[in-house]
């Protein structure tokens, strides 16, 4: 299903929190195996484009084989976008209420560095903190062992997708308010990432919010990300936006939503060689992954199947960009196939359908206490001489 305004008008709130958090996971599996490489390299490896879920790129030497192991990624295993969104949802789940940096000292890291789980890709049961990349085990190092102020911890980190491949939740606690989920996943992320990092997850998680609306399309979607976005991730968006309306299928847009996000991209045309200037902070450039994926969203009409294929192919981190498209469309209620969505539980030995029904119902109770403190500030307010809520 195509969500044209119209179609996902009806969607309610538990189908697009599931379809943002489900989405995101079966985006992520299906990119996993192939992120990293090129175009034209994944159609070398594949004999053509991938289609669905697809197994480790070195085959029975994903044990061994660099620069993949000892990670298996490909047969339907999450990576550590997922773990790390699903840790999120935890995080919501104890607090009940919207979170800030020091949430994610409190909560996130002890979970991360002491409730051993199941890691599909390292197929055993160990603390998360193992499985997390470098840029995430940034919190354990800051905020554990450095005791740094949360707020200011994600300064000095490598300036990467880090922080907002997990922020769909925010955009979900915050469904239909994007100014309100992008405030606070900037205060989130803030305990990880700085600079256009740190925009891109407070970018991201108010796409989802938007998403999450009636009515919401692609195109309002990226209208809202454009009436949030700072600097270089704005810019970005804008030139990766533009160039992906005029494409209708990912196939001809491949090349060119490259070149339209490369001169903000710092990681340079080779993904595993990196650039001098790679993921350094600036007001220039946005992170790579954030723009294409609502250029992909674009370029798919909101399809969910079309736009995690479309970031897929693209390669590169297609892992993340895959994650953050397939939480957008399904927020906006497109449907995910579910001969990914039951393949991928089964391979990852994950219920996706738990974190969903726990954030949705953490996210009414978020609203009831929102309403009751609106509430109070207008009467205040009103005792104050200002107008009252019924003038």
């Amino acid at each position: 299903m195509t969500p044209k305004g119209e179609e996902s008008a009806g969607a309610s709130l538990d189908d697009r929190i599931t379809g943002a958090l489900v989405g995101a996971a079966v985006g992520d599996a299906l990119g996993g195996p192939v992120e990293g490489y090129s175009p034209d390299q994944i159609v070398e490896r594949h004999g053509g484009r991938v289609h669905g879920i697809v197994g480790p790129w070195n085959g029975d030497a994903w044990r061994t084989a660099r620069p993949v192991a000892p990670y298996h990624k490909g047969d339907g295993h999450v990576t550590d976008d997922t773990l790390m969104t699903h840790a999120l949802v935890r995080v919501y789940d104890r607090v009940r209420d919207h979170l800030d940096a020091y949430a994610i000292a409190d909560h996130l890291v002890p979970d991360l560095m002491t409730n051993p789980r199941w890691i599909p890709e390292l197929e055993t049961e160990t603390i998360p903190l193992h499985r997390i990349f470098l840029a995430e085990k940034w919190l354990a190092a800051r905020l554990h062992y450095g005791h740094v102020d949360p707020r200011e911890a994600g300064v000095g980190n490598i300036v990467n997708c880090g922080a907002a491949m997990y922020m769909a939740p925010v955009g979900l606690v915050n469904a239909a308010n994007p100014r309100a989920a992008y405030a606070e996943a900037l205060d989130v992320a803030g305990a990880h990432q700085s600079s256009y990092g740190r925009e891109a997850a407070g970018v991201f998680a108010a796409a989802v919010a938007a998403a999450a609306s009636p009515g919401a399309t692609p195109d309002s979607v990226v209208t809202a990300c454009l009436s949030l976005a700072k600097d270089g991730t704005r810019t970005a968006i804008e030139q990766v936006c533009e160039v992906a309306s005029h494409h209708t299928d990912f196939e001809s847009a491949l090349g060119a939503l490259r070149e339209a996000v490369a001169p903000y991209d710092t990681v340079g045309p080779d993904y595993r060689a990196p650039s001098l200037g790679a993921r350094r902070p600036s007001r220039l450039h946005a992170i790579e992954e954030l723009p294409v994926a609502l250029g992909m969203l674009l370029v798919a009409g909101g399809d969910y199947r079309r736009a995690v294929l479309g970031c897929v192919n693209y390669g590169r981190d297609c892992d993340s960009i895959a994650t953050m498209a397939g939480a957008i469309a399904g927020a906006l209620g497109s449907d995910v196939p579910e001969e990914w969505s039951k393949r991928v539980a089964e391979a990852s030995r994950l219920d996706l359908w738990e974190p969903p029904r726990v954030l949705a119902a953490v996210t009414r109770e978020v609203f009831t206490r929102d309403t009751e403190r609106r509430r109070g500030h207008e009467e205040s307010f009103a005792r104050l001489g200002g107008p009252s809520c019924s003038d």
